[in-house]
């Protein structure tokens, strides 16, 4: 969704052709090459507050994987056991629903923030925002100097300043290389790649290599592009924006025509008017770090990073006129009409997102204390191990799902004569531990119906909380039954 209110000339200083004259991306130049974005930053109290909860969100992003609850990481994505810690608590691959309820939900309110809020997660607390903007560019900043400014210290005179900056680059790649990786590998085995030589463990030493140098290429070289190219969530505003969302927008009604003080004229009805606040100084350009003119409208490229709010302010406040020329608005509000903040899709999203925490946490409830599940070993379908008793070879795989160490019994139901001889019962596991029991499942041979007997297998765990899963042993098909006449043999073919 992108608007163009009005037609202008470029800013000053600005090395593209402007949006409306048909410039595809606004990292672009005219000849295709790549044009280097260079934001200036612009103090401000939108700056202080994204700058507040950019380092409280950095601290949270490397502690979140050390931090513990009931003995487990708040988040562990652990791929390899395909084991997903979320706040505690160890989803598995068989929990399809739960995942899809966590997933569903997720989406539906991350529609619901965008349509009340516009891009607040892409200015305020995406990684790649808050990485790039806090940390990188301002070492940028303090080894090649502030653009438009002279340099000021020692370091940016000096030669050694783009390796020293390369240097650093690496260090905090590094860093947060292991950051990541701490969401998917527990940090205990991630503290023992790190102090252990890389030949010993060489392709977990590849693995931290690759990220370092993902980490690298997307902070030093690629860096909005991602917001541009790669992430997709820009390129869905059209559908997950209206016109009484939240964005950061600039008000034409106020700001046009441009002027730099002087009287001009109107072309239409050819009368001399005032011009405008908007004195047409760049600085909203010049700071922003997508490289954007935001009075061309809401536009694909803008995270909502507020800094051409603070530029725009302090010329505001310089001249002497009112703030607010770029502020957080709808363009309802913009346009003189009143936001709305009921309306059928955030009505439609809030419900959906309410009924599926419902669902999620309801089916969270109701889960099982275990995952029991019966499998049949290879070799004979039946043995019998004395005259008239017949036995099933199974394996009996159990997941302890509960938080704490648990012991769980099996047993076997069905019929009066039926026995469950497990190797090991009770079997002990820790949390979130599997194990395969081996189970012989006996039974007398005049049991069976057609060479089949139901039965139930029940798992019991703490507290007698029972866990039943249905199986059929395998036996003979022509058992003779008590006090029945034997079925005649077979003739023989001469």
């Amino acid at each position: 969704m992108t608007t163009t209110p009005h037609q202008s000339p470029p800013p000053r200083g600005r090395s593209r052709p402007d949006a409306d004259a048909g410039s595809v991306l606004s990292t672009l130049n005219e000849d295709g090459s790549r044009r280097w974005l260079k934001p200036r930053p612009s103090p401000g109290r939108w700056l202080n507050r994204r700058r507040a909860l950019g380092w409280f969100l950095i601290a949270l992003f490397t502690a979140l994987p050390h931090i513990r609850v009931g003995g487990k990481p708040v988040v562990l994505l652990d791929l390899t056991t395909r084991h997903f810690t979320i706040l505690g608590h160890t989803f598995l691959p068989t929990d399809t629903l739960l995942l899809a309820l966590l997933l569903l939900g997720t989406f539906i309110s991350i529609f619901l923030f965008t349509a009340l809020l516009g891009r607040v997660w892409c200015g305020w607390a995406c990684p790649q925002t808050v990485y790039l903007e806090l940390v990188f560019r301002p070492i940028e900043r303090f080894f090649d100097g502030t653009p438009g400014r002279r340099k000021s210290n020692v370091v940016q005179k000096s030669a050694l300043a783009k390796p020293l900056k390369f240097i650093t680059f690496f260090l905090v790649a590094c860093f947060l290389s292991h950051t990541f990786l701490a969401y998917f590998v527990p940090t205990e085995q991630l503290r023992v790649w790190m102090t252990r030589s890389p030949f010993d463990h060489l392709s977990s030493f590849l693995v931290m290599a690759v990220v370092t140098g993902l980490m690298l290429f997307d902070f030093g070289f690629f860096r909005e592009q991602t917001c541009l190219v790669a992430c997709p969530y820009g390129r869905m505003q059209s559908t997950l924006l209206d016109r009484n969302s939240l964005i950061v927008s600039y008000d034409p009604r106020r700001g046009e025509p441009r002027g730099k003080g002087k009287t001009v004229s109107l072309p239409v009805a050819g009368a001399p008017s005032t011009q405008g606040d908007c004195v047409d100084c760049g600085l909203c350009v010049a700071t922003c770090p997508a490289g954007i003119d935001i009075r061309n409208g809401l536009q694909m490229e803008c995270v909502h990073c507020t800094q051409c709010i603070d530029a725009c302010d302090a010329v505001m406040s310089k001249l002497g006129r009112a703030t607010g020329l770029i502020r957080y608005a709808s363009q309802n509000e913009i346009d003189g009409s009143r936001r709305r903040f009921l309306r059928p899709r955030t009505i439609i999203y809030t419900i959906l997102t309410s009924l599926l925490v419902i669902a999620f946490t309801m089916a969270l409830l109701a889960a099982p204390i275990a995952n029991v599940q019966v499998l049949r070993v290879r070799g004979a379908v039946y043995t019998e191990i004395q005259p008239g008793v017949i036995a099933n070879q199974v394996q009996v795989k159990i997941i302890n799902r509960l938080g704490r160490r648990a012991e769980f019994s099996i047993t076997l139901d069905g019929h009066p004569d039926a026995r469950a001889i497990p190797e090991t019962n009770p079997v002990a596991l820790e949390p979130s531990a599997m194990q395969s029991v081996p189970v012989m499942l006996t039974a007398p041979a005049t049991a069976f119906a057609r060479g089949k007997l139901p039965v139930v297998i029940t798992v019991t765990g703490p507290e007698g909380k029972p866990i039943s899963r249905k199986y059929v042993l395998a036996g003979p098909g022509n058992a003779v039954r008590p006090g029945s006449t034997p079925a005649p043999a077979p003739k023989e073919t001469p």
